[in-house]
């Protein structure tokens, strides 16, 4: 199913959907854990990016395994790929709870002010866990495609770079 596209293979064009969205996913994870005012505003786009390449990490594997066949075992890469789609299911758990426990403070402040104390510890808290999830994901995108790197291209590149 996730093989070929007008002779293309899927792969490579469904990948760097996933290395664009993650990595920006982390950033506005960042911005809204450290500018709580942007969470209502900025928050459901940072979540809807980190879901859309979440969701787009198991069409990545399916897609890869579909290469495999035509181009040969990856080695590490692949392990390393089917390991990402937890990295970001993480980042999309903790910036939409980050999100949530935002907008809930929010309503409970409104109601009353004297709300904001157990509520605020706890969104420092997802905040803090929300950072080091993208901070995690970011790494894992990074070594899922420096291995595929260099499952395609091998010492290719490096070689004909010193000549």
């Amino acid at each position: 199913m996730f093989d070929l596209i007008n002779g293309i293979p899927v792969h490579p064009l469904v990948v760097h959907a996933v290395v664009v969205l993650l990595p920006l996913a982390m950033l506005g994870t960042i911005a809204i854990a450290v500018r709580p005012r942007w969470r209502v505003t900025y928050g459901p786009l940072v979540v809807g990016s980190a879901l859309v390449a979440t969701i787009l990490c198991p069409v990545a594997t399916s897609s890869g395994e579909e290469l495999e066949k035509r181009v040969g075992d990856p080695g590490e890469h692949a392990d390393l790929g089917e390991s990402l789609v937890w990295f970001g299911l993480a980042l999309v758990i903790f910036s939409a709870a980050l999100v949530y426990l935002q907008r809930r403070q929010d309503k409970a402040v409104a109601a009353d002010a004297s709300a904001t104390t157990s509520t605020s510890t706890v969104l420092t808290v997802v905040a803090v866990l929300a950072v080091v999830a993208g901070l995690a994901t970011t790494v894992q995108v990074y070594r899922v495609g420096d291995s595929g790197a260099r499952a395609a291209w091998g010492d290719a590149a490096s070689s004909s770079a010193g000549e």
